[in-house]
């Protein structure tokens, strides 16, 4: 398996489109050819970013239990079976 990269994007503040350029950088490498999927990301029930999903193969998240508090997590698991080119995670 050859080494991965890793871009981060920072913001300042919720809000300033962290998750939204994401979405927009995924959508022009899977319109590239390039195998993109979504492990992770959170909307905060903004429906343009929910619609930015749209097209995008989701990998379901897992739940996990730690100290009797449940944790709807990204599957880190299922992420490295499915072994896509590019996985988009938010929220990290």
């Amino acid at each position: 398996m050859s080494r991965g990269r890793l871009r981060v994007l920072l913001g300042a503040a919720p809000g300033v489109g962290k998750t939204f350029t994401m979405l927009e950088e995924g959508r022009r490498l899977r319109l590239a050819g390039k195998d993109v999927v979504v492990a992770l990301v959170e909307t905060h029930g903004r429906e343009g970013t929910a619609e930015m999903l749209d097209g995008f193969e989701i990998v379901p998240r897992t739940v996990s239990e730690h100290r009797g508090v449940l944790l709807d997590e990204m599957d880190v698991d299922a992420v490295l079976a499915r072994h896509p080119e590019i996985a988009l995670v938010d929220e990290l």
